[in-house]
């Protein structure tokens, strides 16, 4: 959702895919539970505490900045949404994983050890994460450690598109392993990369790493 301009409040709603056919069945089965907010469109960087004019002034050059329409992609909006931190928390957390990437490469074929994917958040700490593959035909996913009595899932929301809905997998944990499935070599002959998404459940500060696959099933003709 976004505002269209700056003058009028007006609310501009896309619907996914998915959106759509719940809203054709009728208002019982389109029913909105849960919501995000984001200022992606922001950049705080422009706050401007030396402004000659003043207090009032700090953050004009904000307020003039232009809205972001709304469109359901969610690889450019509702990337920074807004969270609760408790009341004295003085710093943002900042949300590190290691690695920073994964690739599995064609010469070292199905013997490649699993990778195991271990966040750290700073400044407030998560008591777990939620782990979320776009897309598992291309890597497998499993706990490494579990996340114990901890919640079951971020409490900031995350959406996925249509495209990556049907092949995704979410787990809650503290670590997990990340291991390589071949390709098919009718699919594709370059590898394919997909992402994996990693969101504080306490805190909801997120990240997010790119897992590449360029092992190709090799067919044989006996």
């Amino acid at each position: 959702m976004g505002f269209l301009n700056n003058t009028t409040v007006t609310v501009d709603a896309i619907l996914t895919k998915k959106g759509r056919e719940l809203l054709a069945q009728g208002t019982n089965a389109f029913n909105i539970t849960k919501f995000a907010l984001a200022d992606d469109e922001v950049d705080y960087r422009l706050y401007d505490t030396s402004h000659p004019n003043g207090t009032d002034y700090y953050g004009a050059v904000i307020e003039a900045m232009p809205l972001l329409e709304a469109f359901p992609d969610e690889n450019h909006v509702m990337r920074y949404k807004l969270v609760t931190l408790p009341k004295n928390t003085i710093k943002m957390p900042v949300l590190s994983v290691q690695p920073a990437s994964v690739i599995f490469t064609a010469g070292g074929g199905l013997g490649q050890p699993p990778v195991t994917v271990t966040p750290v958040t700073a400044n407030v700490a998560d008591s777990a994460y939620t782990f979320v593959l776009h897309d598992q035909s291309l890597a497998g996913m499993v706990v490494v450690t579990p996340a114990g009595g901890a919640g079951g899932g971020a409490t900031t929301p995350f959406f996925l598109g249509d495209d990556d809905v049907p092949n995704s997998k979410t787990l809650v944990a503290k670590s997990v392993r990340i291991t390589v499935i071949p390709l098919s070599a009718n699919s594709t002959t370059t590898g394919k990369s997909t992402q994996l998404t990693i969101i504080g459940n306490d805190t909801g500060a997120t990240s997010s790493i790119t897992i590449t696959n360029n092992v190709i099933l090799v067919q044989t003709v006996s």
